[in-house]
């Protein structure tokens, strides 16, 4: 019995690593090609118990902001000067157990690399998570690699990348249910198992 709890508490933390890097602030896509002009996803996850009511996303160094698209319920304030776009909630924001997307286009730079994408999170309670850190920081940056583009065809008459597939969306949100259903089953599984053996020892 215990060999079957220490192998489901096993699974369990591989189960929900994966889910606990999902509430990270990401943004999307993480790969893109040098000078398209890209529409970029910010998603916005919230853990807590207050609700986020602001988010911050600064440009990367060399990448052009250029349009965003608005969202009901929420305020957009660019700044060209320090390169940061702000949205801000008019109602309550992002609660808990919710996310938030905030799209907009962005010119790449013309140099192939990796661009960082430093966010700020604010809440309700006055709090602030600075996604800033690099990737094995507790509150990681969101990244994209830029890289050379292999030729014309994959942009338009104007010069712009074609939009990104919706079904990338699709498949990221369907991946993101998978996983807390199997972390719903392993949690279960192993309290089952807790249970069995303390009956065992009672008797």
């Amino acid at each position: 019995m215990r060999k079957v709890i220490a192998s489901l508490m096993g699974i369990l933390f591989l189960v929900a690593a994966p889910v606990v890097a999902s509430a990270h602030v990401t943004v999307a896509p993480m790969e893109s090609t040098t000078g398209a002009w890209e529409t970029y996803t910010v998603k916005v996850p919230v853990e807590k118990d207050s609700a986020t009511t602001k988010v911050v996303v600064k440009m990367p160094a060399g990448v052009a902001f250029q349009s965003y698209e608005p969202v009901p319920g929420w305020n957009v304030a660019v700044n060209k000067d320090n390169g940061t776009v702000t949205w801000t909630a008019t109602g309550s924001g992002i609660l808990n157990g919710q996310f938030q997307r905030f799209s907009f286009v962005a010119q790449n730079p013309e140099k192939s690399g990796t661009v960082n994408w430093d966010a700020y999170q604010y809440y309700a309670d006055g709090s602030i998570v600075e996604w800033t850190g690099d990737a094995s920081a507790d509150y990681p940056h969101a990244t994209t690699t830029i890289s050379k583009a292999a030729s014309e065809s994959a942009t338009d008459s104007h010069g712009k990348k074609a939009e990104p597939d919706a079904n990338e969306t699709a498949k990221d949100d369907s991946t993101s249910v998978i996983q807390w259903v199997t972390l719903g089953v392993s949690i279960v599984a192993l309290l089952i198992a807790i249970w069995a053996l303390a009956r065992k020892r009672k008797n």
